[in-house]
């Protein structure tokens, strides 16, 4: 689910996937392509490659949540990610209320 919403999103899905679970947290770790268009912006208008980066990532938390809810009972709590385009490396945790587990 995670790969179907990146190539939703962005044409292609990632080159490195793990997954690990603890507790009530799903954590995926991720390495995604860089795209030609965010290597022209980022060497034309960095700022604005910063921000797209940014709304991006939101974006790609609302449609994960939004499928997983879909696609499983999990309850979840909150979506968290953190991306940097420098490595192109993802964390994205999925912290399910208590009572899911």
């Amino acid at each position: 689910m995670y790969n179907e919403v990146s190539k939703e999103l962005f044409g292609f899905g990632t080159t490195l996937l793990k997954v690990t679970v603890e507790q009530n947290v799903i954590t995926f770790q991720a390495k995604h392509r860089r795209a030609p268009r965010s290597e022209a912006l980022e060497g034309e208008v960095p700022s604005l490659k910063q921000e797209v980066d940014f709304h991006m990532s939101l974006l790609y938390k609302k449609k994960l949540k939004q499928k997983l809810e879909t696609q499983t009972n999990w309850d979840i709590e909150a979506v968290l990610r953190d991306y940097d385009s420098a490595t192109q490396l993802a964390f994205t945790n999925i912290v399910l209320k208590e009572k899911t587990i």
